[in-house]
């Protein structure tokens, strides 16, 4: 155990944000720098249970008792250890995961939780600060004994699967459609969540592991499904949900009115362009992206994380109003009975793009765009609504005109992209939309896995990368006969609930 009355004696403290005037005149993360003492004193705070329920709140079963209990002893070497033994990429869950293992800390029974995601995003930051994270190739005997596998995709289930099946000898090929690695981590996410210099210098790493990435290749087009089954003892699905879900009313065929990742792609690549410029030497101001919010009453429809990250952007990109409309009521401040401990609470929470500006309207359901002489979005017409018998009912009367020039629609993901590469492998799809696997992830065509998104459907990242290593292990148990890689999770597994 780390301190054995840190619990009681030590509050729970987390680092402060940015001044809202200053951040959002820039695309830095928001978050300022923790103390390291500080961040002792909140990993004391561990109780160490002997029935840690921090484990089954995180599928990838982070060692969570045991690293915090290594840096309040000042061990901050053996925790990197023991952080990557079960995570090939905390610095990515550090930042992005809405953290389920806090939700099931004991003390936030009766008391405020751990902060076990900023401990976690500590380790690994000092981890590479002082040089302790290395690429980690296989032996030569284990290259020697290895298989040719390709997976598709490079989101965090296929980086997770790519660089164990590398260090267990294989010979893998990641293929990337996009010009550039990381998936939904490059050009999903915006930079004031991750940087991406966090994830280049990964990507670095497994590059000297012996990992190769061919991006700017469609599989199924550029690279028939023949020929991946041809040149690779094993293939890897890992191309996400990536269908997003519309909203079909009337007007949606209006000019101004788009997808959420059609949105955020542009200002990431504007972004990172702007970045790559001052790293060369020629500083100058973000380039405004094809689709912008500046100067444009946006509107946002969707409540949750993806919003969330149209909402900073727009922000940044100088928005002059934002409204983010949600069908759901408002959620309750504190847990409500019917989500009780140890499971991961809808309830009202403020990121940081919320904290920036911008109004969050409840309970609402869009029912038609409106357009202006030129075919372009002036304004959306919602009601309010009341759930009845599981329907949402409109309430009569309530009926308004939402003013906006920028419509983004951020309702998640209904399953896998149903195109060339699904098609020409052929494999079978589950009642969801998602690729169908069994219990070992294998799908129904013989030597292809699917994991991630793709089989799971729309999920966390801390579920993207446990899938990732629990198919790499089932890949090399196919090629080999035998696998010591781990399986943090099965293909069958739901968050607590």
């Amino acid at each position: 155990m780390a301190d054995p009355k840190g619990f009681l004696s030590t509050p729970r403290e987390t680092p402060a944000r940015r001044p809202v005037d200053v951040r959002i005149r820039d695309w830095r993360e928001v978050y300022t720098e923790f103390g390291r003492e500080r961040l002792e004193r909140q990993a004391g705070r561990c109780m160490d249970c002997g029935i840690p329920f921090c484990h089954q709140g995180c599928p990838l079963g982070n060692l969570i008792p045991e690293w915090n209990d290594l840096v309040w002893r000042h061990d901050w070497h053996d925790a990197a250890q023991r952080l990557h033994a079960t995570n090939n990429f905390p610095e990515f869950t550090g930042r992005l995961c809405p953290a389920p293992c806090e939700s099931a800390c004991v003390l936030g029974i009766n008391a405020d939780p751990v902060t076990i995601k900023q401990v976690e995003v500590e380790i690994i930051d000092r981890a590479w600060a002082e040089g302790w994270v290395t690429p980690q190739p296989p032996s030569a005997a284990a290259r020697s004994a290895g298989r040719r596998v390709a997976v598709v995709g490079s989101g965090p289930a296929g980086l997770a699967a790519a660089q164990q099946l590398t260090r267990a000898g294989h010979a893998v090929t990641v293929y990337e459609r996009a010009d550039r690695p990381g998936g939904l981590l490059r050009y999903g996410i915006p930079e004031f969540k991750l940087e991406k210099n966090h994830l280049d210098r990964r990507l670095a790493q497994m590059l000297a592991e012996g990992t190769e990435f061919r991006c700017g290749r469609r599989v199924g087009i550029d690279v028939s499904a023949g020929e991946l089954l041809a040149g690779f003892d094993a293939v890897v699905l890992a191309g996400g949900a990536t269908v997003p879900r519309d909203l079909p009313v009337p007007g949606r065929s209006l000019a101004g009115i788009h997808q959420a990742m059609e949105y955020l792609p542009l200002a990431n690549r504007a972004v990172t362009a702007a970045t790559e410029s001052a790293c060369a030497g020629r500083p100058g101001a973000v380039p405004e992206p094809a689709i912008s919010a500046r100067g444009k009453d946006v509107v946002i429809i969707g409540g949750g994380d993806t919003g969330a990250d149209c909402l900073g952007t727009a922000h940044r990109q100088g928005a002059a109003s934002v409204t983010q409309l949600e069908i759901m009521p408002r959620p309750p401040q504190a847990r409500p009975s019917r989500q009780p401990w140890p499971t991961h609470p809808m309830i009202y929470r403020v990121s940081s793009a919320h904290e920036e500006g911008g109004e969050r309207v409840y309970a609402v359901s869009t029912q038609s765009f409106l357009g202006d002489a030129d075919g372009v979005v002036r304004a959306l017409r919602l009601v309010e609504v009341n759930v009845t018998g599981g329907r949402f009912e409109p309430v009569a009367g309530t009926e308004q005109e939402l003013p906006c020039q920028l419509v983004l629609l951020a309702l998640g993901f209904t399953g896998a992209e149903r195109g060339p590469l699904l098609d020409g492998l052929g494999v079978a799809f589950d009642e969801r939309g998602n690729v169908a696997r069994d219990g070992s992830y294998a799908t129904s065509v013989p030597g292809v896995f699917v994991a991630g998104d793709m089989g799971r459907g729309q999920s966390l990242i801390v579920w993207a990368i446990a899938e990732g290593r629990s198919a790499a292990a089932a890949v090399d148990r196919y090629l080999t006969g035998e696998s010591a890689l781990p399986v943090p999770v099965a293909p069958t597994a739901r968050p607590l609930a």
